[in-house]
């Protein structure tokens, strides 16, 4: 086995790149050995969600891509990032009772702390940002 495990896609900044992202995401993570139906993956799948939700919402046209990376180091621990080249990082709004929006990062810190992992973000070369989420990975590596 490898130590370090790593794919990545670049995509259009669209709401139909979204689930291109998802897609992604989950056909990489199956390879590596997760099983289909888990707690981990049904969180992983809407955390992809959310992530690539607000590349393409909050980035307010300057950022015409986005990348996603899954990567998978020692077979221990699973990142997934994706990258923008907006120069705000994300924040959490107020999230009134009757606001459709604004509760993307509660779900996604919510979701990746249930699962032993927890959010972060780091700045890029270029001035933009990588929202990453780092988890423990407890499949067997294929």
């Amino acid at each position: 086995m490898a130590d370090h495990q790593e794919a990545t896609v670049t995509l259009p900044s669209g709401p139909a790149s979204v689930s291109a992202a998802r897609r992604y995401v989950m056909d990489v993570l199956t390879e590596w050995g997760l099983p289909a139906g888990t707690d981990a993956g049904d969180a992983i799948r809407l955390i992809v969600s959310e992530l690539a939700t607000n590349a393409v919402q909050h980035t307010h046209g300057q950022s015409p891509t986005f990348t996603v990376d899954v990567r998978l180091e020692r077979g221990e621990q699973l990142r997934i990032g994706v990258t923008d080249s907006h120069p705000c990082r994300p924040r959490r709004l107020s999230a009134a009772g009757r606001q459709d929006n604004g509760r993307g990062l509660v779900i996604i810190r919510c979701l990746t702390a249930e699962h032993g992992g927890r959010l972060c973000v780091t700045p890029t070369e270029d001035g933009g940002k990588t929202v990453w989420i780092r988890m423990p990975w407890t499949v067997p590596v294929r």
